[in-house]
């Protein structure tokens, strides 16, 4: 295989910058894209010369695809990915897996079943400073994780406006899954039991269905806890979208990861910020950043013949911890994660 041929579900925000990924990879080409409108689908594909196509199914059909790049909203994620398995289709979804354990079970059983490589979008795997931080408690530097927080908070400009479907997900969905993912990754282990509360309001009040805040404890294996915490209602004037904070403590050290900011900050007459520069940036008029690490990594797999860095087993177990969360909030009650 010269070039992986790539096809993209979703035009949206992760959409084209995925495209832009892609273009910079010497090995891929973007051939067709689907959107939630033939409009927004032409939008992206048009400029990279490829096919704009109704719906995912058309998109999956497509002859000239290799692999599926499912970039919508989270609870539609399964069906491309059934889909695209079923046609035989390498794939890469965005996170989280699904927003179900029974979704999860069908399309991993599609994709175990088809032979194919597919892979979740848990980019923060490639942000260097959590990758020298997963080497460091490899190599025994901490001793036994014992004990873990992380913090991903957004600005309410996230569910008010920079999300359309803000109400089809909650904060821990769309934030604590990269979470989870990194510290079940670092603490090589996983969640057994889940206790976890929620808090709304301002978001009920303007129209969107879906908690403020959700705070999560969760239980490993081998006996660490850790604390998951997602909140969708920091004030706009924050200095950052994403107020992003990981903590690893052991029997012999701790890590901090802290991601408010980013190597720079930028005080104007108008306001004093924190670019963000470490998931998705631009350098020298090329797209980087972990976020493109994680798509190039995909197109090397699927040219090389290798397993994909983040397992679907693994992301199915994220799914099945989140599951259990809202099914702790619902019942006030700690409730174990099945296997």
């Amino acid at each position: 295989m010269d070039a992986v041929r790539i096809g993209i579900v979703g035009a949206g925000i992760m959409g084209r910058a995925h495209a832009e990924a892609i273009a910079d990879h010497p090995g891929s080409v973007l051939t067709a894209v689907s959107g939630r409108t033939e409009s927004g689908a032409r939008a992206l594909a048009e400029p990279a010369g490829a096919r704009a196509h109704a719906d995912h199914e058309a998109l999956v059909s497509d002859p000239e695809v290799d692999l599926v790049v499912v970039a919508t909203p989270d609870h539609l994620h399964a069906e491309a990915v059934v889909a695209a398995a079923d046609a035989g289709k390498h794939v890469l979804v965005e996170k989280p897996f699904t927003t179900s354990v029974a979704d999860a079970d069908r399309a991993l059983a599609a994709v175990r079943r088809a032979g194919i490589k597919a892979m979740t979008l848990f980019n923060h795997r490639w942000v260097p400073a959590y990758a020298q931080a997963k080497s460091r408690i490899a190599a025994g530097d901490l001793g036994d994780a014992v004990l873990g927080y992380a913090r991903k908070n957004d600005t309410i400009y996230v569910p008010t406006e920079m999300l359309s479907w803000a109400a089809g997900t909650t904060p821990a969905w769309f934030l604590s899954s990269h979470d989870i993912d990194l510290l079940c990754w670092l603490f090589d282990d996983q969640v057994v039991e889940v206790y976890a509360n929620s808090v709304s309001g301002v978001l009920r009040g303007k129209g969107i269905d879906t908690s403020d805040a959700i705070q999560s404890q969760v239980r490993f294996s081998r006996g660490g806890v850790a604390t998951f915490e997602a909140c969708w209602t920091y004030p706009n004037t924050y200095p950052t979208m994403t107020d992003s904070f990981v903590e690893v403590i052991g029997t012999s050290g701790v890590i901090h990861l802290d991601r408010k900011c980013e190597q720079i900050e930028i005080a104007t007459e108008q306001s004093f910020t924190y670019p963000r520069n470490l998931l998705v940036r631009t350098v020298h008029g090329r797209a980087a950043g972990a976020a493109r690490d994680a798509v190039w990594h995909m197109v090397d797999c699927v040219l090389n013949d290798q397993e994909p860095l983040v397992t679907l087993e693994s992301s199915r177990h994220v799914t099945a911890v989140l599951e259990a969360v809202h099914a702790s909030i619902a019942s006030g009650q700690p409730v174990a994660v099945g296997t």
